[in-house]
């Protein structure tokens, strides 16, 4: 049950993942005084952009005039047919490029044998039945699998292959009941945020009459007894205006399996603060709701609490203020244990007993230490911890009282996830990767500490051949960052290597040493891959991520350019060789480390990226993301925002480095309104030789649920991209097509 737990939840709704924009529609005016740009600029000998149209669009920020010529490819695309005949003619300059690449066709194939391994998700328990979902190599979308024991022959509950011809109905994530009866499906059309929620009947896998729909940003909490679940839901939103209007008045309903969503009641909400959003639990005994309520992308919660043994009760304030992080874990009666920042910013885990809820009755289970606490949970009558300990795992297991029992051997420098189950469990399943560790999937015995492998990908690569190491460099204001560096044994620093530098930095996201076949097909051809862990992000806690917001965001980009410095300096690589690689909050950290220093970088592939940081705020759930970056409404924020903002950072008449941003014509999170028109801004100024181009994806969106080809399909173009830009070839060793 991929992302299922509060904590990632949270993660994929308000931070990175929850990094999203929309643009209200241009009026007929201004449409009126478009104006063809002047001029078509030549990338190369053979390669000219189409002429796209500017508008005399003047803003006023604190006194500020901004122009913002490209206002009209705000338009939704899926509604304007101007704008979809300028994503038609950028697409057609951009795939007509990318054929030209002669080493295209074979990384595609080299990248589709690499992905196709059987890939498993860490198992999950509800009445006796295991579930787990599986993808066979290139499928599509991921299968759930159900066996009724640990022994029994496993079968197929839900195959979304089936859903859509193109794989781009995709399955969110899968829920089943306490007693194992009934597994309720979170469903995604076209890579939206919006969400129609299904609910099966086992064993037989019937589906049932329900259908919820206008979901979004949701988990489900079932009741104990399986009579059904609660979920958040936004109002149906005015006809035309569904990826365009803000997200406001999130509610908590109730749903009563079998019935019809017209039925459902009003659980949690609060009209008089439309812009809260709320997250529902319910304790492992069933005693108590709790209610998670969120505002930004911040970990600023407030938490609310209702008796469900109380007849007409409701859900009461327990922590207010919106000041700390608190992740529900479970119960033992009525203590209720948390993982908080609370006088912890790189977090602890507490007990508060709703009977004596007062912070200084609190007790205080596992102190902060040096490393951060980045989630837990509550299984087996234990406390299992999972810290960042320089941005890799580490898993600690205490007692309810707070006694350190373990930590659990982990096989290297990686990333451990999981850990989910119940108070009463004996066991639970974790998973386990890193840069060059494919996951495997363990069962964990509590009791014991052991750990067994339980499923194990296995993949048409070596292992043995490849390296990771984690290296320390120093930022421009003397910060010291940690960065990863993972490569084939057999490359040694020259000068001469194409290098690929990732990196985030915001939302308090850490960047963790994770399995991709993808970036191991980097690697394979020979490519060096590092990732920075900048400011901004969730590897030393709370002040590292603030130190990387608002007024101090300069931080991150500094952190960046750092990292490219030193693998320079080191003689990784050089200027001509280096590419920089970012995806959503990632892909504005392109954007502007090329804006600030276009000669340090060969190639740039921002994705999905937030692009304008002016109007960002306005549209859909973006007003969220002002946590992080301010708002151009406060006159010091603007300030800031206008300093950096990659639209507006576009010089004309620079030689910028080779660029290939990518979006996709549904994402209605970071929408394609940034990327168009920061591409149509940098294909104007562009004064070198390095192409400038945009590659539009159909029927997908800001990532999640993207079928397996379109992936493939898109990171191979990147990757025959940066062999073309970097100026380099492929190993003689390199599989042939």
């Amino acid at each position: 049950m991929r992302r299922s737990s509060l904590r990632v939840l949270a993660l994929c709704l308000l931070a990175a993942l929850l990094i999203a924009a929309t643009a209200a529609r241009a009026s007929e005016a201004a449409a009126a005084t478009a104006t063809a740009s002047s001029a078509v600029v030549p990338s190369s000998a053979a390669l000219h952009y189409p002429a796209t149209a500017t508008v005399d669009q003047v803003d006023t920020y604190h006194g500020v005039a901004v122009r913002d010529p490209y206002r009209w490819l705000e338009e939704d695309v899926r509604e304007s047919p101007r704008v979809q005949q300028w994503v038609d003619a950028e697409n057609k300059v951009t795939f007509d490029y990318l054929a030209g690449i002669p080493e295209r066709a074979r990384i595609q194939a080299r990248l589709h044998e690499i992905y196709d391994f059987e890939k498993y998700d860490v198992p999950v328990e509800e009445g006796g039945r295991y579930f787990y979902e599986h993808n066979d190599g290139l499928q599509n979308q991921w299968v759930v699998f159900v066996q009724d024991s640990l022994t029994a022959p496993a079968r197929v509950l839900v195959d979304p292959n089936t859903w859509s011809k193109d794989g781009t109905v995709a399955l969110d994530r899968y829920v089943p009941s306490p007693d194992g009866r009934w597994v309720a499906l979170m469903v995604q059309d076209g890579g939206s945020d919006w969400r129609n929620v299904r609910v099966l009947e086992l064993p037989s896998g019937k589906q049932l009459n329900d259908e919820l729909q206008w979901v979004k940003f949701s988990g489900i909490a079932w009741r104990r007894d399986g009579s059904g679940f609660y979920y958040c839901r936004y109002p149906e939103p005015k006809e035309g205006a569904e990826f365009q209007s803000l997200n406001k008045n999130h509610t908590v309903y109730f749903h009563r399996v079998g019935t019809a969503q017209s039925a459902d009641v009003v659980a949690y909400a609060r009209p008089d603060q439309p812009d809260w959003g709320m997250a529902p639990s319910v304790s492992e005994d069933g005693r108590y709701l709790v209610v998670t309520i969120w505002l930004g992308t911040d970990e600023r919660y407030q938490i609310a609490v209702q008796d469900l043994a109380k007849e007409g009760g409701k859900a009461e304030m327990l922590i207010s203020g919106f000041d700390y992080a608190y992740d529900f874990l479970g119960n033992q009666g009525s203590e209720l244990f948390f993982r908080t920042t609370k006088d912890a910013p790189r977090g602890r885990l507490v007990a508060i007993d709703l009977a004596h809820p007062e912070p200084a009755r609190w007790r205080e289970v596992v102190a902060q230490s040096a490393d951060v606490v980045e989630s837990a949970t509550l299984v087996g009558n234990r406390l299992v911890a999972r810290y960042l300990k320089d941005a890799r795992s580490e898993v600690k297991v205490y007692s309810l009282a707070g006694a350190l029992e373990r930590t659990v051997e982990l096989p290297g420098i990686g990333t451990a996830g999981g850990f989910g189950g119940h108070a009463d469990d004996t066991e639970t399943f974790y998973s386990y990767s890193s840069f060059t560790t494919p996951p495997t999937i363990y069962r964990y015995d509590v009791a014991t500490g052991v750990s067994t492998p339980f499923k194990q990908a296995k993949v048409a690569f070596d292992p043995s051949r490849y390296t990771v190491e984690q290296v320390f460099y120093r930022s421009k204001d003397g910060t010291r960052v940690p960065m990863f560096l993972a490569h084939r044994k057999d490359v040694t620093p020259n000068a001469d290597r194409p290098t690929l530098l990732y990196g985030y930095g915001g939302f308090n996201i850490p960047s963790r040493p994770t399995f991709s076949p993808t970036r191991l097909g980097w690697m394979e051809m020979g490519g060096v891959y590092a990732v920075a862990n900048l400011r901004g992000g969730g590897e030393y806690g709370e002040e590292w991520h603030k130190a990387g917001t608002k007024l101090h965001k300069q931080n991150v980009f500094d952190d960046f350019i750092a990292a490219a410095e030193y693998l320079v300096a080191q003689g990784w690589t050089k200027p001509q060789r280096l590419a920089v690689l970012g995806g959503s909050n990632g892909g504005l950290l392109v954007g502007a480390v090329v804006n600030q220093r276009p000669d340090l970088f060969g190639a740039a592939l921002p994705a999905v990226g937030v692009m304008d940081m002016l109007r960002f705020h306005q549209f859909t759930a973006g007003r969220f993301w002002v946590d992080d970056y301010g708002s151009a409404d406060d006159a010091k924020e603007f300030q800031a925002l206008y300093a950096y903002s990659p639209y507006h950072n576009v010089k004309p008449g620079t030689k910028y480095p080779a660029v290939l941003a990518t979006t996709a014509d549904h994402d209605d999170r970071v929408v394609p309104l940034h990327t168009f028109k920061y591409i149509s801004a940098l294909q104007a100024a562009q004064s070198g030789p390095a192409p400038v181009l945009v590659r539009i994806e159909t029927r997908a969106g800001h990532g999640s649920g993207k079928p397996t080809d379109k992936i493939l399909a898109e990171i191979g173009d990147q990757w025959a991209f940066l062999v073309k830009n970097l100026g380099f070839t492929l190993p003689s060793d390199y599989p042939a097509k």
